[in-house]
């Protein structure tokens, strides 16, 4: 499913302020989630060995073989994806946990995987971080799959440049840095226009200090389309 913009914790901060972030969000949108069909706890041990996570799945119509097992061993879970992934060329997938959503005990780990030409299926691996027991819920999302044009990036040379040398730009970044350092203080001292305005929405409007447009290209939701198969 496309990858949702909401996460637990965010829904948490005091005003849902974490939702102020416009980068964290559409983060949380740059993919597809894969969802599992049955309910996974696995338990591991601190060993090293393939036998020292222990799987078990909520569902009898789910062997643990189908879905999770310990194919590496050393504190990793393996889910199968299930999924014969085809993209145009030179575009491959960037297979990983979902962004922005934490788990305590183990973390995800992250492949490029060249699915322009991979004529099979490919895994996404856990890994504990201490010796315990988690569990995946089922239609929790497991693995997060975004798109990459992984060639062009092998084309790209990062440049250094000093800022004096590009005067707007260098004006742009000290106004923002002299505006954002007056509003921050303002906000301390509870001014009330500060805290009516709450924060500076320069970015997530996609504006310059001065409140001109500054991209036409500037995107402020990210909606992916829902998978679709050969029924619809």
């Amino acid at each position: 499913m496309p990858g949702r913009p909401e996460r637990a914790w965010m829904d948490a901060t005091d005003e849902r302020f974490a939702y102020r972030c416009l980068p964290l969000t559409i983060a949380n949108s740059f993919g597809w989630e894969l969802l599992l069909p049955a309910g996974v706890t696995a338990e591991w041990n601190g060993g090293s060995g393939l036998d020292d996570i222990t799987v078990e799945v909520d569902d009898e119509a789910w062997s643990a073989g189908k879905l999770a097992v310990s194919h590496f061993g050393h504190g990793v879970l393996t889910f199968q994806t299930g999924y014969l992934f085809r993209t145009d060329p030179s575009v491959g997938l960037l297979v990983r946990g979902v962004p922005n959503w934490p788990r305590d005990g183990i973390a995800p780990l992250e492949g490029l995987v060249e699915t322009d030409w991979l004529p099979f299926s490919f895994t996404m691996n856990w890994q504990f971080t201490r010796p315990g027991r988690v569990t995946f819920a089922k239609d929790e999302p497991y693995c997060f799959i975004s798109p990459v044009g992984y060639r062009a990036l092998g084309t790209l040379v990062p440049e250094i440049a000093d800022i004096a040398d590009a005067p707007e730009e260098r004006r742009h970044f000290e106004t923002w840095s002299r505006e954002r350092l007056d509003f921050n203080e303002r906000l301390k001292r509870e001014e009330p226009d500060a805290v009516r305005q709450g924060w500076q929405k320069w970015y997530i409007r996609g504006q310059s200090p001065s409140g001109a447009p500054v991209s036409p290209l500037h995107i402020s939701k990210l909606r992916l389309a829902d998978p679709r198969s050969d029924d619809d």
